[in-house]
């Protein structure tokens, strides 16, 4: 497998033109930048505000910032603003990287970190006055309609529902639920009481090879889904900085969203069985009595039945040095996607992503932030069901935390909660 880690700029100049001239999608493999992610200490303060679109490209390859091309064609579908809150900024500012507070529709009335330096930084950053000291405290504010949670990963669950109990959409970062079955029946059950919106921000599903696979699949020139992989490398010879230090030890399955995308965000389908096989690891927060989770496991690769019959092969692995990313490929009966369409059909769909509005930037993990963004906005005001609404949020995760029950029990077959809406 070739070395998918470069930048933007150095694939069109290896492409040229001709890629772009028959609609097919440049290949944009990002490298994860989640709450707490490995190099965060590096990311500038406020990059939405003090630093240079020329700058930041400089700093993060895979960071997309906003340009004539990606608003081209864009139409509002109101001229209304949503009232949003923001709950996280973390070591990397991941509450401040999907643009909200760059959308027309938007206006961002509060945010919040558990920090207060933290907060006060994310207020810059989304130019917002208004700060509460937690999430608790936030989603008290009437005013506020929507909210988008970034904060750690195993209280995304609990904040929100939260959130909902207060009568207000939510979005929220991977992982819908943190290594609990248990809580992702509560939280559908939350959702479907409320009848509000719930979105999971799972950036591969915007990254332009995956939305292309989409594009492809929903126009039938795929066919049925026979085989598919998705793969998320993440090395990390030190354990990585977060809140409570929840990801020292952290199951690689537990985390599965990037690479389960590349099948049930392409299709819409859900995994049924699962097979799942983990190497002990020679990293040290991976050995026995090291973690809080007691998982040995610095890699993990799953084997998936689909709810089609069809067959997929996911991987998650933090302890093997090289390639890095978020990347995937499909193979269907009238065609297979890997990084471009290959079958039997002549007559493609339109491969690109959605116009975003004028100075929302696509922003980082493969220029899939914006695109998020807009999508939950956009649902709100027209209406409608999300593009990663509850039901395949956890069909996205559980899978995972199945997969790791199996990893436990040397690769038993288990079957999968399905959820439904």
């Amino acid at each position: 497998m070739e070395n998918t880690n470069f930048s933007r700029r150095s694939f069109l100049q290896t492409v040229g033109i001709g890629a772009a001239a028959m609609g097919l999608p440049r290949v944009s493999q990002a490298r994860e930048t989640t709450e707490e992610a490995p190099g965060a200490e590096k990311r500038a303060v406020d990059r939405m505000v003090s630093r240079t679109e020329e700058t930041m490209e400089e700093h993060d390859p895979d960071y997309m910032p906003a340009n004539p091309d990606a608003s081209k064609g864009w139409q509002p579908v109101s001229d209304r603003k949503i009232r949003v809150g923001i709950v996280g900024y973390g070591a990397c500012h991941f509450g401040a990287l999907f643009g909200f507070q760059d959308h027309p529709n938007v206006e961002v009335v509060a945010v919040s970190d558990l920090f207060p330096d933290r907060c006060r930084d994310l207020a810059k950053s989304c130019r917002c006055s208004k700060t509460y000291p937690s999430l608790e405290k936030l989603v008290t504010d009437d005013s506020i309609e929507a909210v988008f949670v970034a904060t750690d990963a195993p209280s995304h669950a609990r904040h929100c529902m939260d959130v909902l109990k207060h009568g207000k959409h939510v979005a929220s970062a991977v992982p819908a639920v943190f290594g609990s079955i248990e809580d992702a029946g509560k939280l559908i059950e939350a959702v479907k009481k409320s009848g509000l919106k719930y979105m999971l921000f799972e950036t591969s599903c915007f990254h332009e090879d995956l939305h292309a696979m989409r594009q492809a699949y929903h126009a039938g020139i795929l066919g049925k889904l026979v085989y598919s992989e998705g793969e998320y490398y993440h090395y990390a010879e030190q354990p990585t900085d977060s809140y409570k230090q929840w990801r020292v030890g952290l199951p690689p399955q537990w985390y599965p969203t990037h690479s389960n995308a590349y099948h049930l965000c392409v299709s819409g389908e859900s995994f049924t069985e699962v097979s799942c096989l983990g190497l002990p690891s020679l990293l040290q927060d991976l050995q026995p009595g090291a973690n809080r989770y007691k998982n040995r496991f610095g890699t993990e690769i799953a084997l998936l039945r689909t709810s089609l019959g069809g067959m997929s092969r996911m991987a998650v692995s933090w302890d093997t040095p090289g390639m890095e990313g978020e990347m995937g490929r499909v193979r269907g009966q009238k065609g297979s996607f890997a990084k471009n369409y290959h079958g039997l059909a002549d007559d493609l769909p339109d491969f690109r992503r959605p116009p975003l509005p004028p100075n929302v930037p696509p922003g980082d993990h493969g220029g899939s932030h914006g695109y998020l963004m807009n999508e939950f906005v956009t649902a709100i005001l027209q209406d409608r069901k999300p593009l990663v609404d509850i039901a395949a949020a956890l069909n996205l995760t559980v899978a995972g935390v199945v997969a790791h029950q199996s990893a436990l029990k040397d690769g038993e077959l288990m079957k999968i909660p399905q959820y439904k809406i």
